[in-house]
């Protein structure tokens, strides 16, 4: 990594210096030791990168589709020959294991590149409705602000579909993960994006989010966050009545029905729960079971915790590494605390560091069960490697505890009869729902219900929220 990029951003093609002496540690959560200083932009910053995104907008918006497609499969090119280095970036700046960088958190960002230059290949900007054309437009401006979690493959499921409409981009990436942003930024820059296409402007959310929220430059802003910032987001918006669109918190419920194979959903289950240690807005952390199944459950828990591998993220066996910062940290050690003092049993894990690793941010997979809706364990995301077992005695109660909570981003269900969990799964209110585990899909509509979000990202879906639609009567003969 160019040391210097952590003082510039990059505007209307080329890096530049920040207009404020503001920065920011960036420190690796394995070791806690500071990889280096960011620079930290402000409203100035933003309008610079606004304008710039403005001027692009008037040619770029027009590009023919193929052109489009062209610079999205250079962008894909090379992130597949950068892979390596996007992977240690990620690493390094919020601890995620090398191999799941190298086997998720890379590949993912990828495909959604890979998912818009498809969608490309097909997509009517123009249809036909009698002799009225109905036109799908680009939307404008778009002000991307995205977390530390997964900062490649949230950066790409935006970017990627504005690119793909025609938009141009003011990217705000989050100030805690920013080396995989500046590596992206780079490679932006060598697939020949015209200067102003997009742009990316460091900083915090009270500062460069807000501007890119309250910008009225910008004409859709996009949000992978917390609700708090998601409203604030929101708020900032409303006064230029700008589109929003909010991929916010979650508490996401998994179903295992009493005829389910649990020896293999109930580790699929944990792991699903701790992928990238629990730092997953749709991570299942309310393991949701069959009352009279809770000791097997249990023992078929603490069996699966066992083979996790918690150490060194730079190590090919370590299957999790610390949590990404220093409040993630304290947050969830918290809420362990408030389990126990809640009643709930623990299984597992528990308060304090793994032992041997008490420098860096590591902490023990824990998993509580006799926990019911009422606890703020069942409640609140806690966005750590902690999953909550709760019991259910009928299908109908099953259901009633997966849809009782405020958020509604992910849920699973796991049976062997299809038709049954068909109908499960109808009845979750939740953007998106896993039958048995399946395959990632780069197109499926993914977006929440109740206080998860509005709009929907990836595929298609999020290709739309960046457009306009235009009806022309009489256009057609």
């Amino acid at each position: 990594m160019d040391v210097e990029k952590f003082n510039q951003f990059y505007i209307d093609g080329q890096w530049v210096a920040s207009a404020s002496n503001a920065a920011v540690a960036v420190v690796n959560p394995a070791t806690q030791a500071v990889i280096d200083t960011l620079s930290m932009g402000t409203a100035a910053d933003v309008d610079q990168a606004v304008a710039a995104a403005r001027r692009a907008f008037l040619s770029f918006s027009t590009t023919p589709v193929e052109e489009r497609r062209a610079l999205l499969v250079r962008i894909q090119t090379l992130m597949e020959a950068r892979a390596e280095e996007l992977a240690l970036a990620m690493t390094t700046e919020m601890g995620t294991a090398i191999s799941f960088a190298r086997s998720a958190q890379v590949p993912f960002g990828i495909a959604h590149v890979r998912a818009a230059a498809e969608i490309l290949g097909h997509y009517p900007f123009v249809t036909q409705q009698g002799s009225t054309a109905i036109v799908r437009e680009p939307i404008g401006v778009c002000g991307l602000i995205t977390p530390w979690n997964w900062p490649l493959y949230q950066i790409t499921a935006k970017v990627a579909p504005a690119i793909a409409a025609g938009c141009t981009i003011v990217l705000k990436p989050s100030e805690l993960s920013p080396l995989s942003a500046l590596l992206f930024a780079q490679i932006m820059h060598d697939a020949g994006t015209p200067p102003g296409v997009f742009n990316l402007v460091n900083g915090t959310g009270e500062d460069v989010g807000a501007a890119i929220a309250a910008h009225p430059g910008i004409d859709m802003v996009s949000i992978t966050g917390s609700v708090r910032a998601g409203v604030l987001v929101a708020q900032a918006a409303a006064a230029t009545v700008k589109r929003v669109v909010q991929e916010l918190g979650g508490k996401s419920p998994n179903i295992l029905l009493p005829d389910a194979d649990f020896d293999t959903v109930v580790p699929l289950g944990i792991a699903s729960a701790f992928r990238n240690v629990g730092q997953s807005c749709s991570a299942p952390t309310r393991m949701i079971v069959p009352a009279d199944r809770l000791e097997e459950v249990e023992a078929l828990a603490r069996r699966h915790v066992e083979t996790i591998v918690v150490g060194d993220p730079l190590v090919e066996s370590t299957t999790m590494g610390p949590v990404a910062n220093k409040a993630q940290f304290d947050r969830v050690q918290q809420m362990i605390a408030v389990g126990i003092d809640e009643g709930a049993r623990l299984i597992c894990g528990g308060p304090g560091h793994v032992e041997g690793l008490e420098q860096g941010y590591f902490l023990r997979p824990t998993i509580f069960s006799g926990v019911n809706s009422a606890m703020r364990i069942a409640q609140e995301e806690i966005f750590g490697p902690v999953l909550c077992i709760l019991p259910y005695s009928t299908e109908a109660e099953a259901i009633a505890i997966a849809n009782d909570t405020v958020y509604g981003l992910g849920a699973h269900v796991q049976s062997a009869d299809l038709e049954r969990a068909r109908r499960v799964a109808r009845q979750i209110r939740s953007g998106q729902v896993h039958i048995n585990h399946p395959a990632w899909d780069a197109h499926a509509a993914f977006g929440g219900y109740k206080q998860s979000g509005n709009g929907r990202e990836y595929g298609v879906f999020g290709l739309e929220e960046c457009l306009e639609t235009k009806a022309i009567l009489g256009y057609f003969p």
